[in-house]
């Protein structure tokens, strides 16, 4: 039976990407002292399997078990005869993109974070040449599967149900950006890893790609660019520099795959719309037609001012410059707001129908909501933004300066958050900016900006993703 210890890289400088067990330690009730090792095996509590017993608890890995796979190798559900507790086994191909780091990393995490929004690893195996993760049994599966290529009879998910999504999500980064010490990038975020239990609550999955974050006066990592096509920010893709502000990109993506129903790359799409966040920018712009970006499956069954408010949202998380994203506690803010907003759907066509306006002034309504929705917005965010959490960021220092610069007389910008109240709809693209995917290329622009470059290369992965797989 092997252990941790075996699979711990021997040099210190072998890669920027070792430095996951250092001296990390979380706030989540008890922290671990300052200086622990966390690469010591002693300190992970993840419970050890034999393969002998995940075997038997998979039924010999039978095809029926089965309920996922991909690049990385094959989930299946099973019962630990020890406890009978059922449980997604992960087999990580044992020449597949998950390597023995990747493996190393994810029970390092697993093993140290602990939050309601993050999966919860129950072990692992390292038996020989054998790699298995243990997992809490999710049993809705991810939220890619609530999204997208739906089959006739399954139901869409509702409003309600995309905005708790998108909340609890958002709080799973949060606990990484903001509770863990240092912070944790998670460098993977996409609908295919947040998982969903029977109460459609959301909990960030696969680690194997997580990176400790910059600490002190540092702004950013320099790592190799690993993640998924569609979903990685621009400048990290371009440059490798990665920051929080990355995964706050990732998560714009997402909350727009919840909003438009529509796939991060989709090949199927025609030339212009195959990237979403290229096909959303030019629609930023217009408010009148953020309606037209509504998933059709919602059949028009959500709060047309919830509709502005999530897409100003995920507007600003996709800004192309880092600093101009927000803070993802500031996005949890907001979307708890509107997670709370319940919608009634048949509340809502029942008083239409009853005391509903005629078409224009029922317009003219909708266009005035929209143009105060901001001001909801920003009082949601306000809060957030005066938490002692944010006081020492350097987003928050550079709003500072913004802000007395104004109240001085100095540059005669507006503060930060009066940038917030007039909602930048907008994603700027830098001129020869072209982040559309050509059907069955292998080769394509990892961003925008790329001024028709190719600095690296992309391969497609086995999976329905493009994953990145770029060594400098």
């Amino acid at each position: 039976m092997g252990c941790l210890s075996c699979f711990i890289p021997r040099t210190a400088n072998e890669d920027s990407d070792n430095d996951v067990g250092d001296h990390m330690k979380t706030t989540n009730g008890k922290s671990s002292k300052k200086g622990k090792d966390l690469r010591d095996p002693e300190h992970i509590a993840a419970q050890t399997f034999t393969f002998k017993e995940l075997a038997a608890a998979t039924r010999n890995f039978r095809p029926e078990c089965l309920i996922g796979e991909g690049g990385f190798g094959r989930v299946y559900k099973g019962r630990l005869e020890s406890t009978n507790q059922i449980v997604a086994v992960k087999q990580l191909n044992r020449e597949g993109l998950q390597g023995n780091r990747e493996f190393l990393v994810e029970v390092l995490m697993l093993s140290l974070l602990h939050h309601p929004n993050l999966v919860n690893l129950i072990g692992y195996c390292a038996d020989g040449d054998q790699r298995l993760l243990v997992y809490e049994y999710m049993p809705l599966g991810s939220l890619e599967d609530h999204l997208h290529d739906l089959p006739a009879d399954k139901e869409p998910l509702g409003w309600n149900t995309r905005m708790k999504i998108a909340a609890g999500a958002a709080r799973g980064l949060e606990y990484l950006h903001d509770k863990a010490n240092p912070p944790v990038i998670y460098r993977d975020l996409k609908s295919s890893n947040i998982l969903l239990n029977e109460d459609y609550d959301p909990k960030l999955s696969d680690f194997g790609l997580a990176k400790l974050g910059p600490v002190g006066d540092k702004t950013h990592v320099s790592t190799r660019v690993m993640g998924t096509y569609g979903y990685c920010a621009p400048e990290y893709a371009m440059t490798g520099q990665l920051t929080l502000k990355s995964d706050v990109y990732s998560f714009g993506v997402v909350l727009l795959e919840l909003i438009t129903g529509r796939k991060a790359i989709d090949d199927a799409r025609d030339h212009g719309e195959q990237n979403l966040v290229a096909w959303a920018r030019p629609l930023f712009k217009d408010r009148r037609k953020f309606p037209y970006m509504a998933d059709p499956l919602l059949q028009g069954r959500y709060p047309m001012r919830g509709l502005y408010q999530a897409l100003a949202v995920a507007a600003m998380c996709l800004q192309e410059q880092a600093s101009t994203r927000p803070l993802i506690g500031d996005v949890v803010t907001a979307l708890t707001y509107l997670a709370s907003q319940t919608y009634d759907p048949s509340i809502h066509l029942a008083n239409s129908n009853r005391f509903g306006p005629s078409p224009g002034r029922e317009r003219r309504e909708k266009e005035k909501r929209g143009s105060e929705d901001h001001i909801v917005l920003r009082a949601s965010l306000q809060n957030n933004l005066r938490s002692p959490c944010h006081q020492d960021s350097p987003d928050t220092h550079l709003r500072d300066g913004r802000t007395r610069a104004y109240e001085e007389g100095g540059s005669g910008r507006r503060p930060y958050m009066d940038e917030w109240e007039k909602v930048d709809y907008n994603v700027r693209a830098s001129p020869g900016s072209n982040q559309t995917a050509s059907p069955g290329s292998n080769h394509q622009r990892a961003s925008p900006g790329s001024g028709g470059r190719t600095p690296r290369r992309l391969h497609r992965a086995s999976s329905s993703h493009h994953d990145l797989r770029v060594a400098h």
